[in-house]
C-alpha cells in the first residue's frame, strides 16, 4: 500500500478531504495547488499560479482549475467541484473517486458508469507548466470534455464579472492561447490530441474559498469559463493537457510527462516525504541565483528563514552542492547589506540576528562537509560578520560594555516574533534578548575556532576574551531565580514569560550555560512548552497566553506569538535533549516525530504547516507548507541516526 494513499470513504466525505491539500512547485517560484478531491478552498489555490513580475512581486492565479466531464451513452458525468455560496457544491465530482495516490505524483482514480479513468498531475521542473495526464483504464470510447476556469489576479485580490477582460483567443497546436488583462502573459491551453474548441463565454458566479472565510476575509469571486475542448477516448488511451505560460509542441506532451515523472524519487516513508518538501522551497532565478522560499503559498524569500532553514533542507539530505549555491546568493547579498546597498530579493535582511544565523547555518556546514572546507569556503565571510558587528556597523544592534548585544524593540520588530498590530509589535522584544546573545557568544567561539585554524593567536585570543566576558554578562542578565532564561532584559525591566527563545541557548554547539543550568532550562520547555507540533512560543502559565490561531487577522496577529507551537523551535529543543542526555533520549524524540508524521496525511499532503494550536487538539494553522519547520525536522532526524548508529 503507498505512503500516502486515500480510500474512497475519506475522499467522498467533504469533511474529511477539504482540509487535506496538496501543492507542487517548480522550483523557479510558480506553482500548483488544491485539495485532494480538487476543489479550491483558499484563492491561492490554483492549478497554474505563476509569478508575474512586470505587473509586481507577488503570484498570480491564471489557471483556476479545469473541469473534466465524461460522456457516455448521453450521460454527462461531470468530475470537477467548486463551492458556492451557501455551502452548496457543484458539481459534486469528489462523489466518483475511488482512491487518491500521492506516492511519485498525485494520481485520482474515477469510476464513471462504465469508464475507470486515471487522472496524474505534475508540474514540470523550472517551467511555469502544468501537466495533466488522463488515461481510460476501463471502459469503452467516450467524449471528453475539458472546462477551464480562468482568474487572471494577484493571489491577494479576487476576479469578478466585468467587461474589461478579453474574450478573445487564438488557436495554437492542440489547443488555443488566452490573456484576459493587458500586462498578463498568455496563457496556452493545449493537448497531446487533435481536438475541438467549443467558443462559450462565461461566467461562473460567486465561487467561495472556506478557507478565507476561516480568516476573516473575503472570500467568493467570478470565474470566467471561454468555453470547453472536446475529443474522444478509447481504452487504454492516455491524453496529455498542457497549460502553460508559452507554447510547446503537442506531440512532445507524452514524452515530456514520462521524463518528469521519472525525475520524481517515490515519497513512501516521512523521510522521503520531508526531501521531497525540502526540493518545493528551492528557487531558482532566470540568472541562475538560488534561493529559499520560507513557505508557501503566500511567504517570499526572508534572510533569517533562508540561514534557519538551509542546514536542514540541504545538509540533512546530503547536497552539500545545494548549501554552496544558495549560500553563494545569500553571502552576496548579506555583504551588500554590509555595505550600505540596498535591500535585494532577500527581505528583512537588516534584521539583527540574521548575520549571527549566518555563522550558525556556516557552523552547521563545518559538520558535514569538514573543518578545512569550510575554513577555505566560508572562513573569510565569518571574520567579516563577526568585525561588522564588533565595530558597530550594523544599523540594528549595539555592542554594549558588558559584551552583549542590545537592540532596539519597542517600535520595530526584530525578532523572529515579529506579528504587530496597529502599527507596533505585538511582542516588543527590546534591550537584551536572550537568543541573539546566545547567538552571538556561539558566534564568537565559532570565530575563534577559525582564527586559531588560520593560526592568528592574537586574534582568537581577542576573540575568547571577548566571548568570555559575553558569556559572564549572559549568566548574569538572563539566568534568574526560577531555572529559566528572561526573554528579554531593558534596563530594570526584564520580561518574566517563559518563551522557547531560551531553549536555544541550551541546543547551540556553545552556549553560556552550565551543564545544571542547561537541564533546568530544557526542564522548563519539557514542563510548559513541550506539545506534540513543537514549542509553544508562549506558556499557558503566562501572561497573555492566546494558543488559537483563529478568527481576522487582527485577532490572529495576538496569538501569532503568544503560545501556538511551532515545529522548527522542536528541533532545537529536540537537539537540547540528545546533546544533554545522549542516546538515554533517542527514544523520546523518535516518540516526538511520530506527532509530526500525522500532519503530513491531515493538512497539506507530504509536507509540513507553519504551525499549530498551543492547545489539543494542536490543529493545524497558517501556511499549508513552511520551510523551517521541514529543515528543522530533517535535521532532527540526522541527528537521530547520528546518535543512534555512531555514538
Amino acid at each position: 500500500m503507498s505512503y500516502l494513499k486515500f480510500e474512497k470513504a475519506l475522499m467522498t466525505n467533504l469533511e474529511e478531504a477539504l482540509p487535506r491539500e496538496l501543492i507542487r512547485t517548480n522550483r523557479s517560484g510558480a506553482y500548483s495547488s488544491s485539495t485532494i478531491v480538487d476543489c479550491n478552498t483558499r484563492k491561492y489555490h490554483g492549478l497554474l499560479v505563476v509569478p508575474v513580475p512586470e505587473l509586481d512581486d507577488e503570484n498570480h492565479v491564471l489557471l483556476s482549475s479545469l473541469d473534466v466531464t465524461v460522456i457516455q451513452h448521453g450521460a454527462e458525468f461531470n468530475l470537477g467541484i467548486h463551492k458556492y455560496q451557501g455551502n452548496h457544491f457543484s458539481p459534486n465530482g469528489h462523489k466518483y473517486i475511488r482512491e487518491f495516490d500521492c506516492g511519485k505524483v498525485p494520481t485520482t482514480i474515477y469510476r464513471v458508469g462504465g469508464v475507470v479513468l486515471k487522472k496524474e498531475t505534475i508540474f514540470q521542473n523550472y517551467e511555469d507548466r502544468i501537466l495533466i495526464r488522463y488515461t481510460m483504464e476501463e471502459g469503452q470510447t467516450a467524449t471528453m470534455r475539458f472546462r477551464p476556469f480562468l482568474a487572471f489576479r494577484s493571489v491577494r485580490q479576487f476576479t469578478h464579472e466585468n467587461s474589461v477582460a478579453s474574450r478573445e483567443y487564438q488557436e495554437v497546436d492542440n489547443g488555443i492561447k488566452t490573456r484576459m488583462y493587458a500586462g498578463y502573459p498568455d496563457l496556452y491551453m493545449q493537448f497531446n490530441k487533435k481536438n475541438e474548441f467549443h467558443y462559450q463565454p462565461d461566467w461562473y458566479r460567486g465561487v467561495e474559498y472556506p478557507k478565507e472565510q476561516e480568516r476573516g476575509y473575503a472570500s467568493n469571486e467570478d470565474l470566467y469559463v471561454p468555453g470547453y475542448f472536446e475529443m474522444t477516448m478509447k481504452k487504454g488511451e492516455s491524453i496529455v493537457f498542457s497549460g502553460s505560460t508559452s507554447e510547446i509542441a503537442s506531440r512532445t506532451l507524452k514524452a515530456l510527462f514520462d521524463q518528469e515523472v521519472s525525475y520524481r524519487p517515490p515519497r513512501d516513508n516521512f523521510f522521503h516525504c520531508l526531501s521531497n518538501s525540502a526540493h518545493q522551497f528551492h528557487n531558482r532565478t532566470k540568472n541562475d541565483e538560488r534561493y529559499i522560499l520560507a513557505g508557501y503559498p503566500w511567504f517570499k524569500c526572508r534572510a533569517r528563514d533562508t540561514f534557519i532553514a538551509l542546514p536542514g533542507l540541504t545538509l540533512a539530505i546530503e547536497e552539500q552542492d545545494y548549501f554552496e549555491l544558495v549560500m553563494q546568493t545569500a553571502e552576496k547579498e548579506l555583504r551588500n547589506f554590509m555595505k550600505g546597498e540596498p535591500e535585494g530579493k532577500i527581505k528583512e535582511i537588516d534584521m539583527p540576528d540574521v548575520p549571527l544565523w549566518a555563522i550558525w547555518s556556516i557552523q552547521q556546514y563545518a559538520k558535514e562537509a569538514g573543518d578545512e572546507k569550510c575554513l577555505k569556503m566560508y572562513g573569510k565571510f565569518v571574520e567579516d560578520i563577526v568585525d561588522f558587528i564588533l565595530k558597530g556597523k550594523h544599523p540594528n544592534i549595539s555592542l554594549e560594555e558588558n559584551g552583549l548585544l542590545r537592540i532596539e524593540g519597542r517600535d520595530r520588530a526584530m525578532t523572529w516574533m515579529n506579528s504587530t498590530a496597529n502599527g507596533r509589535p505585538v511582542v516588543p522584544r527590546t534591550g537584551f534578548v536572550v537568543e541573539i546573545n546566545a547567538l552571538w557568544y556561539n558566534a564568537l567561539k565559532f570565530a575563534a575556532k577559525i582564527a586559531t585554524a588560520k593560526k592568528n593567536a592574537k586574534r582568537a585570543e581577542s576573540l575568547e576574551k571577548r566571548a568570555e566576558l559575553a558569556k559572564t554578562s549572559f549568566v548574569d542578565t538572563f539566568v534568574n531565580d526560577y531555572g529559566y532564561l528572561f526573554d528579554y532584559v531593558d534596563g530594570n525591566m526584564m520580561d518574566w514569560s517563559v518563551r522557547p527563545n531560551m531553549i536555544f541557548a541550551v541546543a547551540l554547539d556553545y552556549s553560556p550555560l552550565s551543564q545544571d543550568q542547561k537541564k533546568s532550562v530544557l526542564d522548563i520547555c519539557t514542563r510548559e512548552l513541550l506539545t506534540p507540533k513543537g514549542l509553544r512560543s508562549l506558556s499557558p502559565k503566562s501572561g497573555g497566553y492566546n494558543p488559537m490561531y483563529v478568527g481576522p487577522q487582527s485577532q490572529r496577529d495576538y496569538a501569532y506569538h503568544q503560545g501556538t507551537a511551532w515545529p522548527w523551535l522542536g528541533g532545537f529543543y529536540m537537539e537540547a535533549c540528545l546533546k544533554l542526555y545522549k542516546r538515554t533520549r533517542i527514544s523520546f524524540v523518535e516518540r516526538q516525530m511520530v506527532g509530526y508524521e500525522d500532519e503530513m496525511m491531515l493538512n497539506c499532503i507530504g509536507t509540513i504547516p507553519e504551525m499549530s494550536d498551543g492547545n489539543p487538539p494542536f490543529r493545524a494553522r497558517g501556511a499549508m507548507s513552511f520551510a523551517m519547520n521541514v529543515a528543522e525536522i530533517l535535521r532532527t532526524l540526522n541527528m537521530l541516526e547520528k546518535y543512534t548508529y555512531n555514538k
